[in-house]
């Protein structure tokens, strides 16, 4: 990667940072905001429901007076007339039915009541994690601006690409690692705590209150899906078991991963030679390229079928993804290179600088075939 593009994206990366800050605390204001309404509302639920309760006892009392001049003409009915009794009747009745309508209006008060608190309970410790959220992306955006310039110095006075290669990758790697915890511990879960309250604030007050139960288990249901989301983006990021258990066992476990969530898509993964462990760089190198050629074949192949072959013949690791997919043109695709870091250029770059090799045999309507070789010995 040249100096001018290194900048470009460090400044990118900053201008990014910078926005999403911006964004939280747009989120922040908004929910704040919408806080001091819901107490202002709560407040007044709370006033009618006293109103109401005092209307209830009123009303109670009258009816139960009611019933008791009612039980007395149908007694001594001689004592009385027809008018009197039915006079009687219908006054029962009526209190009785303006009784259960102002009881149906305190229950739906009450819910209401309990609706609010609950919300301005989930506002305010969404304000409370939005704001923690800010601290730690301030920490990461100072780190950035500091520690990412100074790398930037440092490869100005760099002469010999593939020398420092090796270098400049494991500390990519090593901060993709901190990176991925810092956003497993923190940011995931406040994100998506900001963006279910937030979410519940724009829709649940303007639900009818009969519909509320069912609105919020759908939009539970949805902020889980995108945690999950959050979670598989992390582990693409850096595997936590690449560091433990190595290169095969943790390629094992995404293609099994792969099975499970894309069913409709035959997968084969197979290991030959040594399944021993690896100095890290090439772990990781070879990591990234079956990781990019899957998700290729799930977004672009259209396979029913994709094989992935790993081999340690003890001087070359080979890896070798097959699919049965439409493939596409090579040459046209490598002539025009993305910003990607993991696009078919970056695995083809990665594969150059430890001294291997990257192959891709593809035809339209024919499949394609990735070949990436990287020798032992760097």
């Amino acid at each position: 990667m040249q100096i001018p593009n290194l900048d470009k994206i460090v400044t990118k990366t900053l201008i990014t940072i910078e926005q999403s800050r911006n964004q939280i605390f747009d989120i922040i204001e908004n929910t704040r905001s919408e806080t001091e309404r819901i107490r202002n509302e709560l407040e007044q639920i709370q006033k009618e429901v006293l109103q109401t309760i005092k209307k209830v006892d009123n009303l109670e009392c009258l009816e139960k007076a009611a019933r008791q001049r009612l039980l007395e003409v149908s007694r001594e009915f001689e004592r009385y007339t027809e008018e009197d009794v039915r006079q009687a009747y219908d006054k029962a009745s009526e209190l009785q039915v303006e009784l259960g309508t102002l009881r149906e209006r305190e229950k739906q008060l009450k819910l209401r009541r309990s609706e609010l608190e609950r919300s301005l309970r989930r506002l305010e410790h969404t304000v409370d994690k939005a704001e923690g959220l800010i601290t730690q992306i301030g920490v990461v955006f100072d780190y950035l601006e500091g520690n990412m310039k100074s790398i930037n110095e440092q490869l100005e006075v760099v002469l010999h690409r593939r020398q420092l290669a090796p270098k400049i990758i494991q500390t990519q790697e090593e901060e993709r690692r901190r990176i991925a915890r810092e956003i497993h511990d923190g940011p995931a879960q406040s994100m998506a705590n900001v963006v279910l309250r937030t979410e519940v604030c724009e829709k649940l007050l303007e639900l009818n209150p009969a519909e509320v139960r069912q609105e919020l288990g759908e939009l539970k249901s949805a902020v889980r899906k995108s945690l999950q989301e959050v979670r598989r983006i992390i582990f693409d990021l850096r595997p936590m078991g690449l560091d433990d258990l190595g290169l095969f066992p943790v390629i094992s476990r995404y293609v099994e991963t792969l099975k499970e969530r894309y069913s409709e898509l035959e997968i084969e993964c197979d290991f030959r030679g040594q399944q021993q462990r690896f100095d890290s760089i090439i772990e990781v190198a070879l990591y990234r390229v079956v990781q990019e050629a899957l998700q290729n074949v799930l977004k672009h192949a259209k396979a029913k079928q994709v094989k992935v072959l790993l081999e340690n013949d003890g001087q070359r690791l080979m890896a070798r993804i097959i699919d049965n997919g439409q493939g596409f043109v090579v040459e046209e695709h490598l002539q025009k290179p993305k910003s990607e870091s993991y696009g078919l250029v970056g695995m083809k770059e990665r594969m150059e600088i430890l001294g291997g090799q990257l192959y891709l045999n593809s035809k339209q309507g024919e499949g394609t075939e990735v070949l990436a070789i990287v020798p032992l010995e760097l």
